[in-house]
């Protein structure tokens, strides 16, 4: 009987004794691939910025459409009418 107390003992002891059981070492894997999930998350992000960079620097037809919708800029002979919400 004293035996499987002590089995008993030891095995809760590994699963949540020390400083980093076997709960804790559970936890800390899910939170790594978390951080795994959002460090690839923003690579993505990084790789879509970059491209935009780029585009925003060599690509006239990007140039143009930002400037026409982030500063209003228009061409010689258009005429801008901008709808103001009440």
């Amino acid at each position: 009987m004293a035996g499987l107390a002590g089995g008993v003992g030891l095995l809760a002891l590994a699963v949540w004794g020390g400083e980093y059981g076997t709960a804790d070492w559970i936890t800390i894997r899910r939170q790594l691939a978390d951080e795994r999930a959002q460090v690839a998350a923003l690579r993505i992000e990084l790789d879509s910025l970059a491209k935009l960079a780029h585009d925003l620097e060599t690509n006239p037809a990007v140039q143009e459409r930002v400037a026409r919708e982030q500063f209003g800029m228009i061409r010689d002979g258009e005429v801008l009418y901008r709808v103001v919400p009440k």
